[in-house]
């Protein structure tokens, strides 16, 4: 008994130190209506461990390995405190107070780790861990019981008015253990009937978590033996959500066994939840700190040679260039910043031959925060079920696109999809979201749901042009065929980047490679100046990712006055509209090129780097205009040598005084920032 009020004497000084006694003072407020009287009150406290430890070793032992015997403690203290301070008048018993611990944070020991990955699980105590894992799948908020008010139906019994016995919610019971039937009095073992007008509700969400690493799968590229399975969490009141589809987050909670019989669950009860994002290296390597000082005499250089030097296991060098460039732009740029916005860049290729650009594609998915590959017959967006831990209610499974959140989604050859998952891409391209239609009446609710789930993923796809449709509009000057890919679609993507045909000399080139490959995997093939691992492409991607860069005057000037000029241009002289979604593109464009350079301030020369991309783009979809940008334009030289990156240097600034003219002759009021000179 001391050592109780030794324990209880803790928690009042520690809530007096932390602020909690004052808390608990203004959540009382809200419940001193006149009116209206509950079975249960609930309070949340705030606990910091280690502060905790400071006040009392023990008692910080106490709640971290019996955190149900520290909630007593807490609870018996906070009675008292309301009484003693007179704040709720209405509280008769200990057990209308409901006290629920919300740790700041756990011990970094391995006894306080779980890994989700790691078996078996379920065989310690309850007491509360720390977990990292990405949200697959949710339900909708349903309600549970907090705590019920039992009378005894024997009215000479003391118990048969009051609140005697409260029954609250405990980690790991099921409804049925809160406001069951088979409850008897503690005094003189009568039966219990539910006061069913004092019943408290509160909200409940089931939340399906795994392992990142079960994503590795989903890449298309590593196999692996490994089977991963998910664990349900219980995120109750103000938890509900506070978790999104596709996102990854460390939990804080209490592993508990649920039983309904004749199963048993093990499922963790949620104590805190925080956005979380693994460790990434935020470092160059040697060798690409040698190639940025190199070439420091060219803004256009680093970024040639770096997609010159990109994928050497899959292709030799000097092919798809053009290819493995837009792939290191849309790495670096697709990423979310501080305010949840997140930055873009999807693309589509056209090619005659979809073996190598596929290998290119899926190679490259493996260096993205986080690459899935979509298999055509799959969900790509989201799928629902009924939920199977007695809700009945809609559980929401994340496809493709919503497991790559804040990375790369890989559709693959889009002539392998029906018309209606065409058009069902086409719609999140231009929207950003996927809606998803919740049956009411199937589901167990009132009324149908209609849901906005947000897409936060960079999409690549390619076409096989060979498959022609003999549309007319590929009877346009520059215009590509595009295979089974409406037009619209094509728009949608933005970015069209067209691999052509490497001709006799290149398949040669290729299939030597190939077997140089096979029978020595581990020689290098190619004698150079510049040699790069798969592990220095992901540390400079990972680190060009985490720049935050700013735009110049004079990139914003150069990207404005195109868009202007080319949609004044098209519009009047081929009918094709040029939306504002253009100006986007472009500046991602801009700024992928300036963070793929290392550098924190667009330029200029980045903002011809996006033009020339997103000319060749649309001229692919509707033809050429008055500017003209030669196919290819970014490596019409072989960059492998000094001289021919002289030569590309040259080319590229005759092509950034082209721009400056067309600009000049067709934006509106060009000349007040360009000069004819």
């Amino acid at each position: 008994m001391a050592d109780i009020l030794s324990l209880k004497e803790s928690v009042l000084v520690y809530l007096d130190r932390s602020g909690g006694l004052l808390k608990l003072t203004e959540d009382c407020k809200p419940f001193n209506d006149r009116h209206h009287t509950e079975a249960v009150y609930r309070f949340c406290i705030s606990v910091n461990p280690s502060d905790v430890i400071e006040v009392d070793p023990e008692l910080g032992d106490c709640i971290l390995r019996h955190p149900i015997k520290a909630t007593v403690l807490f609870q018996s203290v906070c009675f008292l405190a309301i009484k003693t301070l007179s704040l709720i008048d209405k509280i008769y018993t200990e057990s209308q107070v409901n006290v629920i611990l919300n740790l700041s944070h756990l011990p970094p020991f391995p006894e306080y780790t779980m890994d989700l990955s790691s078996f078996p699980r379920g065989y310690g105590r309850m007491r509360p861990v720390s977990m990292e894992g990405l949200v697959i799948a949710m339900t909708r908020v349903t309600k549970y019981t907090q705590g019920a008010r039992f009378l005894c139906i024997d009215d000479d019994c003391p118990c048969s008015a009051g609140f005697h016995h409260i029954r609250v919610h405990a980690p790991g019971a099921t409804e049925s253990a809160t406001v069951g039937e088979n409850f008897s009095c503690m005094m003189c073992s009568c039966p219990l009937k539910e006061d069913v007008k004092f019943r408290v509700l509160g909200d409940k969400q089931l939340v399906e978590l795994i392992h990142v690493k079960a994503l590795n799968g989903l890449s298309g590229h590593q196999h692996s033996s490994l089977r991963h399975q998910s664990v349900t969490l219980f995120l109750r009141d103000e938890l509900c959500n506070s978790v999104r589809i596709g996102q990854v987050y460390r939990v804080l909670g209490i592993p508990v066994h649920v039983h309904q019989w004749p199963n048993i669950t093990w499922s963790v009860e949620a104590n805190s939840v925080q956005p979380w994002e693994p460790e990434r290296p935020h470092k160059v390597s040697v060798g690409f700190q040698e190639l940025l000082k190199a070439t420091a005499s060219s803004p256009w250089r680093f970024s040639a040679i770096v997609a010159h030097c990109f994928a050497l296991d899959v292709a030799p060098p000097g092919f798809y260039n053009t290819l493995k460039l837009g792939l290191l732009l849309s790495l670096v740029q697709s990423k979310a910043d501080a305010k949840d916005t997140f930055h873009n860049l999807d693309f589509l290729v056209v090619t005659t031959d979809t073996l190598i650009p596929d290998r290119l594609m899926s190679f490259s998915l493996n260096l993205a925060s986080r690459g899935v590959r979509h298999q055509a017959p799959g969900e790509m967006f989201a799928s629902l079920s009924r939920d199977e831990h007695g809700a009945g209610t809609a559980n929401i499974h994340a496809g493709s696109a919503l497991l790559a959140t804040g990375g790369i989604c890989m559709l693959g050859d889009l002539g392998c999809y029906k018309k209606e998952k065409l058009d069902a891409i086409q719609s999140a391209l231009e929207i950003g979201t996927v809606s998803l239609f919740i049956p009411g009446k199937k589901y167990g609710e009132d009324s149908d749901q209609q849901l906005l789930l947000p897409l936060q993923c960079s999409f690549w796809a390619l076409t096989d042009a060979s498959q022609r449709t003999g549309r007319a509009e590929c009877a346009v000057l520059g215009a590509a065929e595009m295979g089974a890919v409406p037009v619209k679609l094509g728009d949608a993507f933005g970015l069209v980047i067209q691999c052509k045909d490497i001709g006799e000399h290149g398949q040669l080139a290729q299939t030597v490679h190939t077997l140089q490959q096979a029978v020595h995997p581990e020689k290098p093939l190619y004698s150079s100046c510049w040699e790069f691992s798969t592990q220095d492409y992901q540390e400079l991607v990972a680190y060009a990712r985490s720049l935050q860069v700013e735009i110049s005057a004079s990139a914003e000037k150069l990207i404005h006055g195109y868009y202007m000029a080319s949609r004044r241009v098209r519009t009047q002289n081929e009918g094709v509209k040029m939306s504002v979604t253009s100006i986007k593109l472009l500046i991602s464009l801009a700024e992928a090129h300036c963070r793929l350079c290392l550098r924190t301030r667009v330029l200029e020369e980045d903002a011809v780097i996006a033009v020339i991309l997103c000319e060749n783009s649309v001229t692919l979809r509707h033809g050429a205009s008055a500017l003209v940008i030669p196919p290819d334009a970014l490596f019409l030289c072989d960059v492998g040598e000094l001289e021919g990156l002289h030569r590309r240097d040259t080319i590229l600034d005759k092509l950034h005084q082209n721009i400056l003219r067309f600009i000049y002759a067709y934006a509106p009021g060009a000349d007040s920032y360009i000069t004819e000179e």
